[in-house]
This record gives C-alpha cells, structure tokens and sequence, in this order.
C-alpha cells in the first residue's frame, strides 16, 4: 500500500489523459506524477491504447462509425463480417506474439490496487508455514503467528456452540426427521433451526438479492433494539461480508476517476484497493494519533476544499468505528460532528462498524444510526433528513469470528427510492449473497436470551471470548511500553494496536539501501527472526517520517509477545 504522499497521488492515478486534462487542478497534490506506479499504469494504458489503434489503422480495411447502443454495435458486428467474408479479424499485436497474458494487457486498475494485508509479508508468512509443515530445518523458530489480519479462528478463537448447532441442521436438515434431533440438540436450537428453514428453503437455492426477507426482520429488530429507532427491512442488504457492502456502495458513488471519496489515515487498505478498481479518487484525512486517533473537524474541512479546489469532486466520508487499524473508538461528540460536517458538505456517510462489539470499557458504541436518527427526531427540517448514511455491519469479528462463513449487511438511511434501486441492480447482479453466511447473520443479530435452554452456554462462551481478547490487548500494550522507541495508544476495542516506531537512522538507512520503506523492513525482519507476521504502516497511510505497524491481539500465549520484545531490543541495540 502507498503512503501517504502516494495516497493523495493516486487520487488521480489512473485517470486519463482528456480527463485530466478537463480537470485542470489547481494543485499538484492530486496528481499521478508522486507515484511510480501511477505513471507506469498510466503509461501502459496509453502505449495499450495507441498499439490496439494503430493496429486497427495498418490492419483492417473496415474502419466503422462510432454507434451507440447494443443493437447499433450488433449491427456494425454483422456488417464487419459481410465486409470481412470469412476472414477472421486480426488479432492485437501481442496476441499474435503468444502475450495475450502480459502485464500491460491487463486492466491497469487491477494492476495498480494494492492490498497490504495480504501482500509480500503474508505471503513469505505461508511460505514459511509450508516449510515448518515439511519439518524443514534451520528455521529460528517452531510457529507461524498470523497477527497481520483479524482471522480469530485461525488463530483458536473457537465458534459459539449455538450459532454451529443451529448451521449444521440447516444443512443437514433431514436430522430433524430421526430419533437424534432431540438427543443432540437443545431445544432452542431445533426451533430457530425450523424457523430459519421455513424462511429460507434450502441453504443450497438462491434467495432475493437483498437477502431473505425474514432475517432483514431480524436485523431490522436488533438494529430497533440497539438504538431504539424502527428500521425498514427494505432498506437492509445482505452481503458476502461487510467487504462486499463496500465494494457495492463505492462503484455506485464513484462516476469519474475526479469522485473524490474521503478516506481516514491511517485506513483499511479494502478502501483505496477498491477505489483503486473503480478508478476514483481517494481523499486522505489524517487521524489526530495523540488523541487516541481523534478524528479533526477542520483538518477534514481543509482537505474537502483543496480536493475541490483540484478538481475532485468529493462525495463521501468513510469513518471506521471502531477503528482499523487503530482500534480507536469515536464518542458521540465526534460522531454528531461528523454528520454535521456531512449535512454541511453534502456527503454521503460510509460507517463501518464491524467492530461495534469490540469495545473495552469505559468506552460505549454509539452507532452513526442511531445520532443521525436522534439529530432527524428532535431537529426536524434542519437538513438531517438528507444525510445518507450506509451503516455496515459483519459476521467476521468481534466474538462471532466466523470470516470463513463470509455474513455481513448495511443500512441505507436516506436513500432515494432511484439510488436504492441502482444499489439494488447491483447487488442482483451477484444474485444473493451466501445464504448460510444470511443465517449466520440472523444468529449474530438474535442470540439465545434469557430463559431458553443454550442461553447460560452462550453467555459463557461470549464473555470467555471478550475478556480473552481484552486481556490479550493489555498483554501486547504491556509489552510495548517496555520496548525502547515504541509508543502505542492504549487499546480501546476493535482487534488491533497500531504502535509508532522509532527506529534509528543506521535501520532507515538500511531499509534504503535495500530499497524498502522503513517499516516493511522493519516488518520483514520481524517475520524472518520470530515467524511473526504484522503489518507495516505504509500499508494503512501514515505521516511522512513516521513508523508503524498494525497488530491483532488474537493469538494467545505470550511466547510470540516475548519474541517480538526480544527481536526489537536486539535490532535497535544492533543499529544504534
């Protein structure tokens, strides 16, 4: 993932050459010239697009009038063969040369997303993980610990027994039909298990493309729960993931490579990698880190307005609550500022709160619904009631941890009835999300209460898990107080610590002279002394100068903890 200069550049990193050059921005800060990457995608692009034309002109006869429509270009297909005989058309140059495949044939928006979290580090992690399956020797430790992405039952977290039991009758249903049913499964289990079936059908058949209608009920009554304002199940869609939510909501806003959609910094890479792929505009704001990663009015203020002042046209503000990487968590007054600022500025509001559960006492999850629905109740006609807000939620994190069942939803609030419907068009394109991840969902969302018979098992099991994770936190927070330049916010939820770095410059510049950032040097090192794998902060946006690296707090013991402190201490000592 670029830093954060290259962030701002990529902004405009794959627009073209007339759009560009229609913007005409003000500023040089927008622009695709900062990142190597930026220009080599762009330069293929263009050396693509000159090749096909020139191609077209030397080789064929048949030079056709530009045609809108599908039936305009069905005819103009036929007249080319009637004009062609039998012949078929020449193949592009590098077809003909065997490269169909190569790189600058691609789609350089592909070309030019990057993901950190998955990147070089993780997949050296695997490489390593393979070795130590083949018992391969001379390797300075025994274990892989995959602390670069929040995956907890890779790393033990073990699922919730009711949310497993209830999974495996909607796929084996016939199990209710024998003498088993009831010896296996408490009660509770067997009558969400039927209800669930009376809803969905077969977990093997497509449902609607929003997902199914009883289990939208569902969240639409925890949703009414949590915040104590009704929900329309219409406005509710399933997804595969909150990721999916994302990728759905952003190629919807994003018309132009100038749609300009703010992103926090430090960010979840899922954001610019997908802004990446719809060819749009990141607009970076930074996270004020001495605040516990505070968000800053008018900072934001002054990055919508040299964005604007450059030709994008800002849309959107992405806030993650609690927050990735940094695991912060937003009060009230932060989150009421925002939809102010989001009234003031005309933006849409992307909330991302899958780790609403993930929140360590005294701080309280307050849902960016339930602020924007009290400001709409008691300030009526005061422009509340067009802020949009999406609002996601998911089944991969916090206590649930099932990534693997891939479950997730948003919320639409304020939406149009023509804008939901394109997001609608979308989301059919991909027919339906996964309906055991939709169960998954329901049981997320509407747990054993009180008085039923998996309720006391439940409760255990989640509260086990909590106060695992919170320990765990304050044991790797422990630790990095006790290590020389490292200084971190105290952990405040989420599954993450993000702590600063402060290497010497004998380690920077041997990070240089090895042509790497710092961090991922630093990062890299880690991963070959320890068999740890973290990731560095240039993957989330940082400040220039500045060192991080992103952590989970999931794995559990505290050998790995004590590796890291040791491998750390001996790099410093060795670069001092």
């Amino acid at each position: 993932m670029a830093s954060l200069s290259n962030m701002r550049a990529l902004r405009l990193n794959t627009a073209r050459g007339p759009l560009l050059a229609a913007a005409k921005p003000t500023s040089t800060r927008y622009l695709p010239a900062a990142v190597q990457l930026a220009q080599n995608t762009q330069s293929l692009r263009h050396s693509s697009t000159e090749a096909a034309s020139s191609s077209k002109t030397a080789s064929s006869p048949w030079k056709p009038a530009r045609r809108p429509g599908f039936w305009n270009s069905l005819k103009i297909f036929k007249d080319h063969k009637a004009a062609m005989g039998t012949v078929a058309p020449p193949l592009r140059p590098s077809a003909q040369a065997g490269k169909a495949l190569q790189l600058d044939s691609l789609n350089p928006n592909v070309v030019a997303a990057q993901y950190a979290v998955r990147g070089e580090l993780a997949v050296k992690a695997e490489s390593y993980r393979q070795l130590l399956l083949e018992k391969s020797p001379n390797l300075p430790f025994n274990q892989i610990i995959s602390a670069n992405i929040g995956n907890p039952q890779q790393l033990g977290q073990k699922p919730i027994t009711f949310f497993r039991q209830v999974l495996s009758i909607l796929e084996y249903p016939d199990i209710l039909e024998t003498e088993y049913a009831s010896k296996i499964y408490p009660s509770d289990v067997i009558e969400r298990a039927r209800r669930l079936l009376k809803e969905i059908g077969s977990v093997g058949a497509y449902s609607h493309s929003q997902g199914v209608l009883g289990i939208r009920k569902s969240i639409a009554a925890f949703i009414k729960a949590r915040d104590g304002y009704p929900v329309d199940p219409d406005n509710l869609f399933l997804t595969v993931g909150a990721s999916a939510g994302v990728a759905n909501l952003l190629m919807t806003l994003c018309s132009s490579p100038t749609s300009g959609i703010l992103i926090p910094v430090p960010q979840y890479p899922l954001y610019t990698a997908t802004l990446a792929l719809m060819n749009a505009s990141p607009v970076p704001y930074y996270l004020n880190e001495a605040s516990q990663w505070s968000t800053d009015l008018d900072h934001i203020r002054d990055e919508i307005k040299l964005a604007r002042d450059s030709g994008i046209d800002v849309k959107c503000i992405v806030i993650i609550n609690p927050g990735n990487p940094t695991g912060s968590s937003l009060q009230v007054e932060d989150i009421r500022a925002i939809i102010n600022l989001s009234r003031d500025e005309g933006l849409v509001v992307i909330a991302d709160e899958v780790y609403q559960t993930n929140v360590f006492a005294p701080n309280k999850f307050v849902s960016f619904k339930q602020v924007l629905a009290e400001l709409m109740d008691k300030n009526p006609g005061e422009g509340y009631e067009h802020v949009a807000l999406a609002s996601l939620h998911s089944t991969s994190k916090g206590m649930v941890g099932e990534c693997g069942h891939r479950g997730g939803y948003f919320e639409l609030t304020n939406f149009s009835a023509e804008v939901h419907a394109q997001i609608y068009k979308l989301a059919s394109i991909s027919l339906c999300p996964p309906v055991i991840g939709q169960a998954l969902v329901d049981l997320m969302v509407s747990p054993p209460r009180p008085g039923e018979p998996s309720y006391e098992q439940y409760e255990t099991e989640y509260n086990t898990i909590f106060e695992t994770l919170k320990s765990r936190a304050l044991a790797l927070y422990d630790a990095f107080q006790k290590m020389e330049g490292v200084s971190c916010q105290e952990p405040q939820g989420s599954m993450y610590l993000f702590p600063t770095i402060t290497l010497p410059p004998k380690a920077v510049a041997a990070a240089e002279k090895e042509g790497r950032k710092a961090d991922e040097w630093y990062c890299l090192r880690l991963l070959d002394a320890t068999g740890v794998c973290v990731v560095p902060g240039s993957g989330f946006g940082q400040k220039q100068g500045e060192y991080h690296f992103r952590t989970t707090f999931l794995a559990g013991g505290s050998d790995w903890i004590d590796r890291i402190v040791k491998f750390h201490n001996d790099l410093i000592q060795e670069h001092k």
